[in-house]
């Protein structure tokens, strides 16, 4: 991780996950929202580190632009998330996700968020 910057994180994919008893029978596939969850939470982790008081904070989609979907992600693969912030602002961000698989890409998106406070009505 490069705060404010960029990070990369790993996902393992296994075929006990839940989201395969349906996704499709006889040929798992992960989810493209899933793919895009995963950047999010990448994301979202890589805002969040350095923020004082970050427990009171909850970033929530503001948007989803670009999304592509390159190849099937599938049980043995591994998820490569690499995400990099285009835009930062006090309550805004924007960052750019990737999902490779073996090198390859697999799924991108730019995905906005907007940070609130946690405990406000």
């Amino acid at each position: 991780m490069e705060p404010k910057k960029r990070i990369v994180a790993i996902k393992n994919v296994t075929i006990n996950e839940e989201v395969f008893l349906g996704h499709f029978p006889g040929r798992p596939v992960m989810p493209g929202v899933l793919l895009i969850e995963g950047m999010a939470q990448a994301g979202g982790l890589l805002l969040l580190h350095d923020l004082p008081q970050r427990e009171n904070k909850l970033l929530l989609f503001a948007g989803i632009e670009e999304a592509k979907f390159r190849r099937p992600v599938v049980p043995g693969d591994q998820i490569r998330y690499e995400v990099e912030v285009l835009r930062l602002r006090s309550t805004f961000c924007k960052v750019a996700g990737k999902a490779l698989v073996g090198g390859e890409l697999a799924a991108e998106a730019i995905l906005s968020t907007a940070m609130v406070d946690r405990n406000k009505s």
